[in-house]
């Protein structure tokens, strides 16, 4: 039965068209997947069909197909027509205009759907895991709570964590919770934005799995959206194909993901780059505290390794490896228990252990760095956070040019580079976000580049795009990189040679591909998707 119809929708933003005459039916008991790239307007959909005020639509109806019981206002599928309520009364056909009905029925609706967002971990941050999923559960007999609570765990992976505190947890972990959480209202709709664009593979697993066993053989209407084809094919009876608003293909999930793949292009290879001589030398450094839990723990363990000017260098593995703790002791926020780094500023080597403007300080305007949890300025433009927010004194003119010289070079065309420049963070999607953080790091023209996890958020054609821009800039301006990552298939198409780091060691350095041959299985699993 048709469950909601979306008619001649539009929906604009500070003059910019999002969402363009968008007519779609999705069905009750169906998965509905949404696939495009970052900015195509999934994420506006789906806060249109979860009533979020300001994406009210500008013109168009969204129809909800329900059945309702007017005694207790409950809201069910339209296949409960007919049906008793559990308050007494009976269930009866409405079609609800959604954003022009009657404010109770449109209260109603809203509380029969669920929502996952993507980074958005909404939890009760001082309480307990379990706590947090048995506060999502209707009121009941205190046991029975429970004992649905730790299923529900148990289903994302989570039963391990039951007492931890909410605010303890990892991103993934937060994510695994949150999702426990909206299975638990047993809602009529789910609506799930890109629930695992930003996790590793492993958790992104654990989250598909649940959505399978949690909503989808549940008989649960569902509507997702991604950039990743293979959640897709993976969870979605039908799949709309969104390009800058406006519906490309829809139909069965392998004839659109495959229409879709085919205009994913291949990174541009450029020509043998002439690598430069030692840029970054690390001898025997180590970064070991000391848990409570744990006793001594080795973050970092006696690693030595040379990167070269010029060149793009890997530092994988697992989550938990160190690579993040190095890269923090590379620029000097970390601070090593032991060991030397040099890094090279013209013909001098600077001690980066050494603080203050004599030591690392000299060097450090010239070092860009990609933190995996970025930050843009919240009240500030996108042209803001690119210039006046990093004190980037540029005249006016020549700082936009450059603004959208750089946001082209991270995937964006001119024309819609130029549009963005006067947005808030908070009207860009978050696939857009990353590409303007790297962009951030890109317009000052560091000598040296550290990013870590820069492919998180990002759909593949982007990635394909942002890999150019690492070997375009590597070629023409003659930067180094450091590539933090368990993106193992990203780090095949862009770096040079690769550090595989493991319990806070390196265990080999060489190429890319002989990288991958000391791969455990665990390890192919969580970062490979090629194989």
């Amino acid at each position: 039965m048709t469950f909601i119809i979306l008619e001649n929708i539009n929906k604009s933003f500070d003059g910019i068209e999002v969402l363009k005459d968008l007519n779609i039916e999705i069905k009750e008991g169906n998965i509905l997947g949404i696939l495009g790239r970052s900015g195509s307007g999934k994420s506006t959909l789906i806060h249109m069909l979860r009533g979020t005020p300001e994406y009210r639509p500008d013109s168009g109806k969204v129809i909800y197909n329900i059945a309702i019981c007017k005694k207790c206002l409950r809201v069910e599928g339209p296949s409960k027509v007919g049906e008793q309520c559990e308050c007494g009364g009976n269930y009866e056909s409405e079609s609800a205009d959604f954003w022009n009905c009657d404010r109770k029925i449109f209260a109603a609706i809203r509380k029969r759907i669920s929502i996952m967002l993507q980074r958005n971990f909404a939890l009760y941050d001082e309480e307990t895991v379990i706590e947090n999923v048995m506060q999502a559960l209707p009121e009941g007999d205190f046991e029975e709570n429970l004992y649905e609570a730790i299923d529900l765990l148990e289903m994302v992976h989570m039963s391990h964590r039951v007492t931890h505190i909410a605010r303890d947890l990892s991103g993934g972990e937060k994510q695994r919770v949150v999702l426990a959480r909206q299975i638990a209202k047993n809602p009529t709709l789910f609506l799930a934005d890109e629930p695992t664009g930003t996790l590793d593979p492993q958790t992104a697993e654990y989250i598909h799995e649940t959505l399978i066993e949690g909503v989808k053989e549940k008989g649960t209407t569902m509507v997702i959206t991604s950039h990743w084809p293979e959640v897709m094919n993976l969870l979605a009876d039908e799949v709309i194909w969104l390009e800058r608003g406006k519906v490309v293909e829809q139909g069965s999930a392998d004839k659109v993901v495959n229409n879709f793949l085919e205009t994913v292009p291949l990174p541009q290879k450029t020509g043998d780059h002439v690598i430069g001589e030692p840029i970054i030398e690390v001898k025997d450094i180590k970064k070991h505290y000391y848990s409570i839990d744990r006793g001594v723990v080795k973050a970092v363990n006696g690693i030595s390794l040379t990167i070269n000017k010029g060149e793009i260098f890997g530092i994988v593995g697992l989550s938990g490896s160190g690579k993040t703790t190095l890269s923090r002791m590379l620029v000097g926020l970390t601070e090593p228990s032991s060991g030397t780094i040099d890094a090279k500023l013209g013909d001098e080597w600077i001690d980066m252990k050494k603080s203050g403007p004599h030591g690392r300080g000299r060097i450090l305007p010239y070092i860009g760095l990609l933190h995996q949890e970025y930050s843009l300025y919240p009240h500030r433009t996108v042209l803001g956070n690119l210039t006046d927010a990093i004190s980037l004194d540029l005249p006016a003119e020549f700082g936009k040019m450059k603004a959208i010289y750089v946001l082209n070079a991270v995937g964006f065309d001119n024309d819609y580079a130029a549009q963005i420049l006067d947005k808030t963070p908070d009207k860009l999607s978050v696939g857009e976000k990353h590409r303007v953080a790297i962009a951030q790091v890109l317009i000052k023209e560091p000598n040296i580049i550290i990013l870590d996890e820069p492919t998180g958020t990002m759909d593949p054609i982007t990635r394909v795009q942002v890999t150019d821009s690492i070997l375009k800039a590597r070629d023409e301006l003659d930067q180094t990189f450091i590539i933090i990552s368990h993106d193992m298939d990203f780090v095949l198409d862009v770096c040079d040679r690769t550090a595989l780091m493991r319990n806070g060691e390196l265990l080999k350095e060489g190429k890319p591909e002989e990288i991958v041959n000391e791969l455990t299985l665990d390890e192919k699993k969580e970062m490979l998707n090629k194989e």
